[in-house]
Parts: structure tokens; sequence; C-alpha cells
């Protein structure tokens, strides 16, 4: 999680990262890493710009929908590998 845009990887033309950057995250399940990434920009000092642009656009809802059509689990546990 670093260079944290509003805009998508796939924008041709993406705004400027406008947080710090966060760290690595690794799952073999790709909800539980998303819910992570969510959940770890929510905590986040400078997240304003991210989490308005989630909530404006129901980004949340992609996550439910992963979980509910058996693409994953947003349940995880996260494992701090710098403790």
């Amino acid at each position: 999680m670093n260079r944290l845009s509003i805009d998508c990887d796939c924008d041709g033309n993406p705004a400027e990262p406008d947080m710090h950057d966060i760290g690595i995250l690794a799952s073999s399940d790709p909800v539980a890493l998303d819910q992570a990434c969510i959940d770890l920009v929510w905590v986040s000092e400078d997240n304003g710009s991210f989490i308005d642009r989630v909530e404006n656009r129901n980004g949340l809802h992609t996550l439910e929908n992963a979980e509910t059509i058996g693409l994953g689990s947003r349940s995880y546990h996260l494992i701090d590998m710098d403790e």
C-alpha cells in the first residue's frame, strides 16, 4: 500500500497520491486482503479524500458482494512482521 491515490490503478491519468505509504500486505484471500487495506486506510490520519471517494461510489459494496458470491471472506487476522 504505497502511493495511494483516490483513482484506480487502471486510470490513465490518476490523481496524484495524497496519502502516506502504509506498507506491504499479502494474502491468499483477495477479499480479506482488500478488506484489510480498507480498514488500514480508515484508521490512517490522511485518509479524507480516499474515504470520501469510497463512500461516494459505494465502494464497500464490492467487498460485500465478493464475499456473498464466494470469492473470499472479509474476515482476516493481521500479522505485523516488524514486531
